[in-house]
């Protein structure tokens, strides 16, 4: 009882020395267990000092609260300032070099977000919202991007405010859904029973599109052009029933539509200028065969002890090669198409009997071949027969700039095209061909869609209009929500002003004031540098564009405004070693240990 005793402030007990502070305690953690955990915290008496738990590894990232929700919003806010300048008419072209040194120029907004390098893993959401929009409509890629960064942009101040994400997550949907409703309240439907209105608004749709791109002077061409393609078509409007082919050389306005399969004369040998180069009416063989002699497999090993035996060797494979040959030519067959390789002795072979052949043929193009002139693709050609070929009513090569094609014209099983493109620069056609691609994603979606609307910030600003109206008959944070919802759709307009040198406030007065008194159509004219009723002017575009806009862009705030907090792990140790050693950085080297 008389042993002196030491008193510590808050511990409760003697003699107990108090325990290390975390960041002083250099020796790794002890694992523990979820049991362990739960049992720290009880049992304690108060005041009593708890044991630091570690959860996660050493040097993992985390934060979390109002600071983390701010930041990703300024991230996303770079990505918007990269693609800011490519919208509308007057948008400017971006120059992406990747690693490998490879250039692309474009102002389309799925290929430059694409093309960007995002590390940000909030940032990557504009990223996938650029993807869903050109995959779903075709269009507008860089309008989603845009209205997703303004939407973020205009619930910042009300984050930083103290209101709950959740508010601002219910108002947007609440918001988007009375956008979509009143866009199909005021969309303008399609009249499909007269064939030539029908074809004039397709054509204005497709120039619309085309009004923002590299070819923009030759939108007439190339709108006539889509619309040719698309109509030609079965009414399923298949897309990979149309190819694009890109010719190097000569001017866009030789560009031209191919009522069938087209594609470039693949890799030849010696005969295949003896082969005849025009059919009509000609069945078509699509095998998947090698056509010549094959290798013998690696340490294969045939022993014979005359010369008779080795004769009979090399006379048994020369004679499955002519067994092939004669097979195919029995089954009626005058053009023979192949994905693998048909050597020189079957090309002479096939000349000397006025049958035309083609080894090496893209998969693309041998898939189209199929579905457009029927038949099958044939791993053998025991089964052959007349119900596995194609038929196509006119075969023929000929010669485009410096390249020669094949043309499979006529063809009986399905409707399909293919689009020649020609033009000086690589990337000049490369950018012509994503182009295209947009308005034939248009032109049919405005088949399938059956309604249109007015483009150049019109449609923007009559939901913007409405929006502020509607926010007016609600009490309560919802009203201030919804209204900034309404701003941040002037986003539209505002950005066409700024990218064609415009005074973007003093247009946007002017299309408020036209809204204001009924003229729902009212956009901006970038021609005459100021406003216009846009739907009489054919600027059109599908009500689906819009719609799928407004819905993906206020789908990625809210799952934006959702997150507040990031967890960032560590990269691996055995990982990097196993990077650095050139081995694959997910898997353990050899003879490492695990841990």
């Amino acid at each position: 009882d008389d042993a002196p005793r030491t008193s510590q402030q808050g511990s409760g007990c003697a003699n107990t020395p108090a325990p290390p502070h975390p960041t002083t305690n250099h020796t790794r953690p002890a694992p523990f267990h979820l049991t362990e955990l739960v049992m720290a915290g009880r049992g304690m008496p108060q005041g009593m000092m708890r044991p630091g738990i570690i959860l996660l590894k050493d040097g993992t990232d985390t934060s979390q609260g109002k600071g983390q929700l701010i930041s990703n919003i300024n991230a996303c806010q770079v990505i918007v300032d990269a693609v800011r300048t490519t919208l509308g008419p007057r948008g400017m072209d971006k120059l992406i070099v990747n690693q490998h040194g490879q250039a692309t120029i474009s102002n389309d907004g799925a290929t430059i977000m694409g093309l960007l390098d995002v590390v940000h893993p909030a940032a990557r959401t504009l990223v996938d919202i650029a993807r869903s929009q050109d995959a779903e409509v075709g269009d507008g890629t860089t309008s989603v991007v845009l209205l997703c960064g303004e939407l973020l942009k205009e619930c910042k101040p009300f984050i930083e405010e103290g209101v709950h994400p959740q508010i601002i997550v219910r108002a947007f949907r609440q918001a988007v859904a009375l956008a979509i409703q009143k866009i199909k309240d005021i969309a303008v439907p399609i009249k499909k029973g007269d064939s030539d209105e029908l074809r004039r608004l397709l054509v204005k749709c497709a120039s619309t599109t085309l009004n923002s791109k590299l070819v923009a002077h030759y939108k007439e061409f190339f709108a006539n052009l889509c619309v040719d393609a698309v109509m030609m078509l079965d009414s399923h409007l298949p897309l990979n029933m149309i190819g694009l082919k890109k010719v190097q050389g000569g001017s866009l306005e030789e560009s031209c539509l191919v009522s069938g399969v087209a594609f470039k004369k693949t890799f030849s040998y010696a005969g295949f200028e003896m082969q005849p180069k025009d059919y009509k009416d000609c069945k078509i063989a699509l095998l998947n065969i090698e056509l010549e002699l094959k290798r013998e497999r690696e340490n294969a090993e045939v022993r014979v002890t005359t010369a008779a035996e080795y004769q009979a060797v090399v006379d048994a494979e020369w004679d499955i090669l002519y067994d092939k040959l004669k097979k195919i030519q029995d089954s009626g067959a005058k053009v023979v198409l192949s994905k693998l390789p048909i050597g020189d002795v079957a090309t002479q072979w096939f000349a000397d009997r006025d049958m035309f052949c083609a080894g090496r043929v893209a998969e693309d193009d041998l898939n189209r071949t199929m579905l457009s002139c029927g038949g099958s693709v044939l791993a053998s050609v025991n089964d052959i027969d007349a119900a596995n070929l194609g038929f196509c009513g006119h075969f023929y090569e000929k010669q485009v700039g410096a390249e020669r094609y094949n043309f499979f014209t006529e063809c009986s099983k399905a409707k399909s095209c293919t689009i020649i493109m020609r033009g000086g620069a690589e990337q000049f056609i490369e950018e012509t061909g994503r182009s295209l691609h947009d308005a034939i994603m248009i032109v049919r979606r405005a088949l399938k869609n059956n309604s249109v609307v007015a483009g150049g910030g019109a449609i923007e600003m009559e939901i913007s209009k409405f929006l502020r109206e509607h926010a007016k008959t609600i009490a309560g944070k919802q009203q201030l929500l919804i209204a900034a919802y309404a701003k941040a759709l002037e986003i539209i307009p505002r950005q066409l002003c700024e990218n064609a040198g415009l005074d973007s406030i003093n247009v946007l007065n002017k299309l408020r004031q036209k809204h204001a008194q009924g003229g729902m159509w009212f956009g901006v004219d970038i021609l005459s540098e100021d406003i216009a009723d846009n739907f009489e002017a054919c600027v059109w575009e599908p009500s689906l564009v819009r719609i799928n806009a407004f819905t993906a862009a206020t789908e990625a705030a809210c799952l934006l405004l959702s997150v507040d907090s990031t967890v960032k792990n560590p990269s691996s140790q055995v990982a990097g070693a196993n990077a650095q050693n050139g081995g694959h950085p997910g898997m353990r080297g050899r003879g490492v240990p695990r841990r």
